[in-house]
C-alpha cells in the first residue's frame, strides 16, 4: 500500500507540473498576442493599415459621436449596462510628435476598472508599445470591455478585438487546478510519511501487549515491505516459542505423572519404618519433592498464559481471598481504600477551581485472568504470614493501573532482600524454618507482567510491602 501511494503522489506531482508549465506557457503565449495585437491596432489607427486578425475598428454613428465627445459614454449604443469607465490617455511618440497625435481610450467594463498604475514603462516606450501592454491587460483579466478609440481630432472607433481580448479567447487556466493537485500528492506523501512510524509503533503496541490481552499466537503481514519482514520474523519466533513451552510443559507434566507411583510406593513403604522420626523426615522428603515438580508445573503453566483473559471484579476478588483467609482463623485484613479527589478544570465562573471525588467503595474492574490473580495475591499474602504476624492487603487505582498491597508485620527482611528471590529457586536465609520451593515471588511477577504491570518491594515502619501493579484495561 504505501509504494502505492507513494506512485500515486509521484505521478500527481508530474502531473501537476506538467499542467502548470503548460497553462503557463498558454498564458504567455496568449498575452504575447494580445500585446502584438494592440501595436498593429495602433499603427492602423495611425496610418490606415489593416488591422490584425481578430480586431475591426468601426466608425461610430453620429449620435454617439456625440456622446463620446461629450464623454457621456454610458450613452452610447452597444455600451454595457451600469459599466465602470477607464480611461486611458496615451501620448505621441517623443521623436514623432511632428506627425504623431495622441491617442484616447475609453474602455467600458462590466465588472473592472483597469489600473493604470501598474502598466510596465521604460523610457524611450513608443505609444504603440503602451496601446500593446493596453491590450495585453485587457486580454490577462477577461471582462469583455467595450472599448473605444481614437487618434487626436479625429472620430471616435469602436475597437471590436473579442476574438483577441475577449473572455472566450483565453486559454483555459488549470493553475488553480495544478495547486490543488500538488496540495493532495504533498499530503499522501505526507500522510505516507507519518503513517510509516505510527505503523510500526502501532504493531509494537500490539506485540507488548499480545501475552497481557490474550493477543493473537500469528500476525497478518501489514504495512511497507521492512515491517512485513519484522511481522514473518517475530510469528517465526512465536511459534518456536509456542513449541518451546508446549515441549516444556509436556515434559514437566509426564515427569510430575511417572513420578507419581513411585512417590505413592515411597509412601507406603515409609510407613513400614519402625523408627517414627526417620519414618517423618522420609515423608518429609517426598512431599518437598512433589511440591517442587507442582510448583515447577504451575509456573509453566503460568508462563504459557493458557487462560483468556475476562474483566472481573478486582475489589470482590481480594474480598473473597482474605475472607478465605479470615474463615479459618488467620490474621488477614483487607484495608479500605482513601476516597480519591481529582482536581476539576478551571471555570470563568468561579475564582477557585473544582474538584471531583470518586467514593472508596466503588467496584474496581479490570481484564485478567482471575485464577493466575488469585494465585498471585494468595503467594503474597502467604509470603506475609510466613515471614511476618500478620497480612494487610490495600487495593489503590487511577485511570490506567491498579495497585495490590501487601503488607506483613514483623519481618526482619528488607526491601532489597526480597528483590533478589525474583529469581526462580531463590531463597532467604532463613529457609530451614520457612517452607517453600523458591518459586513463589517468580510466579507472582510472571503474573504481573502478564497484565501489563510489574511486582515491586517497599520498606515500611512494620515490616515490608509488596506492590502488585497491573493494566486495567
Amino acid at each position: 500500500m504505501g509504494p502505492a501511494l507513494v506512485l500515486a503522489a509521484l505521478a500527481i506531482g508530474a502531473g501537476t507540473l506538467w499542467m502548470w508549465t503548460k497553462s503557463t506557457a498558454n498564458w504567455r503565449a496568449h498575452s504575447t498576442d494580445a500585446y502584438a495585437a494592440g501595436v498593429t491596432i495602433y499603427y492602423a489607427m495611425q496610418n490606415g493599415t489593416a488591422p490584425p486578425d481578430g480586431v475591426s475598428l468601426s466608425p461610430l454613428p453620429d449620435a454617439d459621436q456625440i456622446h463620446a465627445n461629450a464623454g457621456t459614454f454610458r450613452q452610447i449604443s452597444g455600451a454595457p449596462t451600469a459599466p465602470r469607465i477607464t480611461i486611458v490617455p496615451i501620448l505621441p511618440d517623443v521623436a514623432n510628435q511632428t506627425t504623431g497625435a495622441a491617442v484616447t481610450m475609453a474602455i467600458l467594463s462590466p465588472s473592472i476598472t483597469y489600473s493604470l498604475a501598474d502598466l510596465p514603462h521604460r523610457d524611450g516606450q513608443t505609444a504603440a508599445e503602451t496601446m500593446g501592454e493596453i491590450i495585453r491587460k485587457l486580454a490577462v483579466f477577461c471582462s469583455d470591455s467595450f472599448v473605444l478609440a481614437r487618434m487626436g481630432d479625429a472620430p471616435w472607433v469602436h475597437l471590436d478585438g473579442t476574438a483577441v481580448w475577449g473572455c472566450a479567447a483565453a486559454p483555459p487556466d488549470r493553475r488553480l487546478l495544478a495547486g490543488m493537485l500538488g496540495i493532495i500528492g504533498v499530503g499522501i506523501l505526507m500522510t505516507t510519511a507519518l503513517n510509516l512510524p505510527s505503523t510500526f509503533s502501532t504493531f509494537a503496541g500490539h506485540l507488548r501487549n499480545r501475552r497481557r490481552v490474550g493477543g493473537p499466537t500469528h500476525y497478518d503481514a501489514m504495512g511497507p515491505l521492512e515491517l512485513q519482514d519484522i511481522i514473518a520474523a517475530v510469528n517465526s519466533y512465536l511459534e518456536v516459542e509456542r513449541d518451546q513451552l508446549a515441549g516444556r510443559a509436556a515434559v514437566l507434566s509426564g515427569v510430575s505423572h511417572d513420578l507419581g507411583t513411585p512417590a505413592t510406593r515411597l509412601r507406603l513403604r515409609a510407613a513400614l519404618v519402625q523408627d517414627p522420626e526417620l519414618r517423618r523426615k522420609f515423608e518429609a522428603d517426598i512431599d518437598k519433592m512433589t511440591g517442587i515438580i507442582e510448583s515447577v508445573l504451575t509456573y509453566t503453566h503460568v508462563e504459557m498464559g493458557a487462560e483468556e483473559p475476562r474483566n472481573l471484579s478486582l475489589t470482590s476478588l481480594i474480598d473473597a481471598i482474605v475472607a478465605n483467609y479470615q474463615d479459618v482463623g488467620r490474621p488477614v485484613t483487607f484495608r479500605s481504600a482513601n476516597d480519591v479527589i481529582v482536581p476539576g478544570g478551571k471555570s470563568i465562573f468561579m475564582s477557585r477551581q473544582g474538584y471531583g471525588v470518586f467514593s472508596s467503595d466503588r467496584d474496581v474492574v479490570v481484564s485478567g485472568r482471575s485464577v493466575s490473580l488469585e494465585r498471585a495475591i494468595t503467594n503474597l499474602i502467604d509470603n506475609a504470614l510466613k515471614y511476618g504476624r500478620r497480612a494487610t492487603v490495600s487495593l489503590e487505582t487511577n485511570a490506567h493501573t491498579a495497585t495490590i498491597t501487601v503488607e506483613d508485620e514483623g519481618s526482619q527482611s528488607t526491601a532489597a532482600d526480597i528483590e533478589n528471590l525474583l529469581a526462580p529457586f531463590q531463597r532467604g536465609e532463613n529457609t530451614a524454618t520457612i517452607d517453600g520451593h523458591g518459586l513463589g515471588l517468580t510466579i507472582v511477577s510472571t503474573i504481573a507482567k502478564l497484565h501489563g504491570g510489574t511486582l515491586s518491594f517497599e520498606d515500611t515502619a512494620t515490616g515490608i510491602a509488596a506492590l502488585f501493579t497491573i493494566q486495567r484495561d
